[in-house]
């Protein structure tokens, strides 16, 4: 790579770099707000809402690069032409290969991150992500007990606690348990919940049991510690159910009978192994379209807003009808082949637009300086 494409390239990822954090951080701010309920409803801690928020940005990659590129090219494209650098790298003797050289490299590299992302990173995350909510919907503090509140559990079990602080110790807690004519009561200045012999358990200290029996015989006595058993007010029987974005790659191309009927139908899966390995070539369409839009065309003082709006609203609308190729697919695995066409014919088309309109026309009668004028137009 020369001087002057070395220049190209740190003059073009920049600002691509900066676009696709700038989506990555709006991302993560609409992804923290999804995770509140975690910390208002569940009572989890901070941690683990911003650990679910990030384990949730792999996932966007796929839609957040090739934006990104496209973004930050066409910015900084259009200022290569305002300052007609890109005229006086023409003028230094560069062809027009050479010229894109950079940008091809910049856009083969984002492919090359949302492929690995798409087939090692996403899946990890996703899985590890499906895991925690798992472990947050069967916790037993967030499904028995709610701070200041009477939670009503199944088998007629009521609980209250008072405060639930962020080490999970339990203050005030008090429980109530009517079963036919008999009903008993339990409070207790702490507890804590556990398990003891692989059963779920709640621990009290320093508290009181009472039971008012069918007979009109209260039964009453105090503890300074007490183990109470809750596997009969918990379902045991839950299990991890992963989606076709939590499957390994290879799962999705050779599902076992379990993953088709907890994931999808095998069509769906299929569809999602091939969106994965097809979405980072939406990299190379959106560099190829940001260089057929500032450079497909003369120098204009005036700015290329036309230009970069028929871009803009041809790369929206592949994506669109990519996004929608993969939903036809899950259920037409023939269209899987469209999955890979679409985005190779969108950036085939946008070069030969590119190199076309950089085609100096030929005339008879033309000066030499037209000629060249028409050369780096």
């Amino acid at each position: 790579m020369t001087l002057i494409q070395r220049y190209l390239f740190r003059q073009i990822s920049l600002p691509v770099l900066a676009a696709c954090g700038s989506l990555v951080g709006i991302g993560l701010l609409s992804q923290s707000l999804d995770q509140l309920e975690v910390i208002v409803e569940r009572g989890q801690s901070v941690w683990v809402m911003l650990k679910l928020t990030l384990l949730a940005v792999p996932q966007l990659v796929g839609v957040i690069l090739p934006i990104g590129l496209f973004v930050g090219a066409l910015i900084a494209l259009t200022r290569l032409q305002r300052e007609q650098e890109l005229t006086a790298a023409y003028a230094s003797g560069m062809s027009r290969w050479q010229m894109i050289a950079p940008s091809a490299g910049l856009a083969l590299a984002v492919a090359l991150v949302a492929l690995t992302t798409n087939v090692l990173i996403q899946p990890w995350a996703q899985r590890t992500s499906r895991e925690q909510a798992f472990e947050i919907r069967t916790d037993l503090a967030a499904l028995l007990v709610e701070e200041g509140r009477f939670v009503q559990g199944p088998n007629g079990l009521t609980v209250y606690v008072q405060q639930i602080e962020q080490n999970g110790l339990l203050k005030n807690l008090f429980i109530y348990i009517e079963d036919g004519d008999k009903s008993t009561t339990w409070d207790a200045s702490e507890a804590r919940f556990g398990r003891v012999d692989g059963q779920p358990v709640l621990t009290m200290t320093q508290g009181s049991w009472q039971q008012y029996g069918a007979n009109g015989v209260l039964n009453f006595f105090s503890f300074d510690g007490y183990v109470f058993p809750l596997s009969q007010y918990v379902s045991n029987d839950e299990r991890i159910r992963y989606k076709p974005a939590d499957l390994w790659i290879t799962q999705l191309f050779t599902p076992t009978p379990e993953q088709i009927r907890d994931s999808g139908s095998r069509g769906e899966l299929l569809a999602e192994a091939h969106s994965r390995l097809s979405s980072p070539l939406y990299a190379l369409t959106a560099m190829a379209m940001a260089l057929a839009a500032i450079m497909g065309g003369a120098f204009s003082r005036t700015g290329y807003g036309s230009r970069i709006a028929k871009a803009s609203a041809a790369f929206l609308l592949v994506r669109i009808f990519g996004y929608g190729v993969v939903a036809a697919s899950a259920w037409n695995s023939w269209l899987n082949l469209f999955q890979y066409l679409l985005p190779i014919a969108a950036a085939a088309i946008a070069l030969r637009l590119l190199f076309r309109a950089l085609k100096p026309r030929r005339s008879r009668g033309r000066s030499p300086l037209a000629l060249l004028k028409a050369r780096f137009a």
